[in-house]
């Protein structure tokens, strides 16, 4: 009984061996997660050569921008006001030339996107007309007799 045991025990360590070996990368896995590691770190590096530059800029660069600080805000009112109207003006724009295609082509009739919804909604209109017509007609020959 006690050669049972030893023989179990080879066998479980064989067994894990092997489930080790068959999750083992193979050389295309290392190249690719060694590739991996390398640009990782020179992105790394590279990010805090960029903060380093920042912060040594603003050391350097401090004195200027709090001499001309007065000027800065009254530009950049300006810029952002321009801005805005143009990118406004340029939307309005867009907007009244898709709705003027739209309607173009609706009378056209070459049915564009949403022309059944329209012509429903016409149509409910003149019923809904009609139906008050209809009904007014009758209330004012009930008011007379």
């Amino acid at each position: 009984m006690a050669e049972l045991r030893p023989i179990h025990q080879r066998s479980s360590v064989t067994s894990f061996l092997r489930k080790i070996k068959a999750h083992t990368p193979d050389s295309a896995q290392l190249l690719g997660l060694l590739a991996l590691f390398i640009f990782a770190s020179i992105l790394i590096i590279l990010t805090g050569l960029t903060v380093t530059a920042t912060i040594l800029g603003f050391i350097f660069f401090m004195p200027l921008i709090l001499v001309s600080s007065p000027v800065w805000f009254p530009v950049g009112a300006v810029l952002f006001v321009t801005i805005a109207g143009f990118l406004s003006a340029c939307s309005f724009g867009a907007v009244a030339l898709a709705g003027l295609s739209w309607t173009y082509r609706y009378f056209n009739g070459m049915l564009p996107a949403g022309s059944d919804k329209v012509a429903n909604v016409r149509r409910r209109i003149y019923n809904t007309n009609t139906y008050v017509k209809h009904y007014a007609m009758e209330y004012g020959v009930k008011m007379i007799a």
